[in-house]
């Protein structure tokens, strides 16, 4: 998947909520349920949208279904914001440096 399709798929919140959820440990669709402000169809549609993102697997464990986060496909957009780190890092440098100047 690319990027900017990523981009789409992170920029639902409940997503993105879910996500932290699974970020802790893994967990059915009842905690996600739980978990959440979405109803038990909505958290379903949201996970299968971030399994076809590759972002979560799924697998049976006895009687339920658990899913979990798979960070491998996050690896894009943080190669993505990777300049963009440089750019603030270099920014708060000077900005270090100039409030250093001014104390003396």
């Amino acid at each position: 998947m690319n990027t900017d399709a990523l981009f789409e798929v992170l920029s639902e919140p409940n997503r993105r909520a879910i996500l932290d959820c699974l970020r802790v440990r893994d967990r059915s669709v009842g905690e996600l349920v739980e978990l959440s402000s979405l109803s038990q169809p909505g958290v379903s549609k949201h996970l299968r949208i971030l399994r076809e993102a590759g972002l979560v697997t799924v697998r049976n464990a006895a009687q339920k279904r658990l899913y979990s986060l798979n960070a491998k496909p996050l690896e894009q957009i943080n190669d993505w914001l990777e300049p963009y780190r440089k750019f603030w890092n270099g920014k708060l440098d000077d900005l270090e440096r100039f409030l250093d100047e001014e104390k003396s």
